[in-house]
């Protein structure tokens, strides 16, 4: 088999409802999805989710990325070694532009795993999907009547493991950890400051004032000010997460205890599968655990490549968010529709049958819209 073509499009899907958090506000999907096509007629699907206040990427940066290298990958990339090949070739370049790289690698994963009749899986090297994958309730900022309903919603729904985005106005966000006093089977809180503080005094003072148990603070100062994130840890007796702060392995070296840290891969935030695991793996070697996070909107198409790294490290795992398939997307881009069900559980038969191969997804083309600037 060789590769073809790459073609670039977009999904524009809207939500059911607007999410909004700390450092932005969002009501569709805003994403790059990538057609890889073989020249025995094949085609694979990936998606990649360009957020400007995460990684500094635009759709426009996006599609200029895809232009220049796709005659390289075209002509040089015709099975997984030679994919990572070119991965260890592009890096710097992969580092600014980690969701379309990402959106490039899924769907070449997908077609080499079509051609091969294999899973990615097992192209990867890496186990089986099997039993039973359970994600975290998100709670956006959004007015407390909206938080509360969709608190009491997932409640209802059976989950046990809740995110919260903080807002930084100390009587909304006391407000709304008040509704957790009522619920002493919630097993986890985890709150996401969203880049919010840029004093750490500041920070502590006001998550301290909270005074409800959390695991851990998300992204509480500004992205990579890791001397103050320590500072929280320490201050607050909890860890910190690291999201915007962390977008490839290298940058593990800088962290000292791996008591403060977890991190937080979002496989389109990383760069892709190949190198949201060369993450893990780094993290797996200093005892910091892992969040499988996701972007706002992703379809079923980075829901599944989340599983394939959920499935990678293991015992690593500290929690998982996205698999909101058509809860938020008024209609998802590919079938079957990948998304938790009660109690936040996604099986690992819903995403893969014995004859899956490459992703396993059958994706909408009809439903693509041309990429645009």
């Amino acid at each position: 088999m060789r590769l073809a073509s790459l073609e670039v499009f977009s999904f524009p899907m809207p939500f059911r409802a607007v999410f909004r958090h700390a450092s932005a506000r969002r009501d569709r999907t805003e994403n790059l999805i990538v057609a890889a096509s073989s020249n025995n007629g094949l085609t694979g699907y990936g998606e990649g989710c360009p957020r400007s206040y995460v990684s500094g990427e635009t759709v426009a940066g996006g599609l200029a990325f895809v232009d220049r290298h796709r005659d390289s990958l075209v002509n040089d990339v015709h099975d997984v070694p030679s994919l990572k090949s070119w991965i260890g070739e592009h890096g710097a370049e992969i580092d600014r532009n980690p969701a379309a790289f990402c959106a490039i690698e899924l769907a070449i994963l997908d077609l080499l795993g079509q051609a091969a009749a294999s899973p990615v899986e097992d192209l990867l090297g890496i186990p089986a999907l099997s039993g039973e994958y359970r994600y975290s309730a998100v709670l956006g900022d959004a007015p407390y009547p909206v938080f509360r309903w969709q608190y009491h919603r997932y409640r209802r729904f059976g989950f046990h493991d809740f995110k919260i985005k903080l807002s930084g106005d100390l009587p909304k966000d006391r407000r709304k950890i008040r509704v957790f006093r009522a619920a002493p089977d919630v097993l986890q809180v985890r709150l996401d400051a969203n880049n919010f503080w840029e004093s750490p005094d500041v920070c502590v003072g006001h998550v301290n004032a909270l005074q409800h148990p959390f695991l851990a603070i998300e992204e509480p100062l500004k992205a990579g000010d890791f001397e103050g994130f320590g500072q929280v840890a320490r201050d607050c007796g909890s860890r910190v997460i690291l999201d915007e702060s962390l977008l490839r392995a290298g940058q593990l070296e800088a962290l000292g205890d791996g008591d403060h840290w977890i991190v937080n891969v979002r496989v389109s935030k990383m760069g892709g599968i190949i190198r949201s695991l060369e993450v893990a793996e780094a993290a797996e070697k200093r005892g910091i655990g892992v969040i499988v996070g996701a972007q706002v909107g992703e379809t079923s198409i980075l829901t599944r490549a989340g599983l394939a790294v959920m499935s990678g490290i293991g015992g690593q795992l500290v929690a998982a968010e996205g698999a909101f398939g058509t809860r938020l997307l008024r209609e998802d881009l590919a079938a079957p529709c990948l998304m938790f069900g009660p109690g936040g559980i996604l099986r690992a038969g819903d995403a893969v049958t014995e004859r899956s191969s490459g992703l396993g997804l059958r994706v909408r083309r009809d439903a693509l819209a041309p990429a645009q600037l």
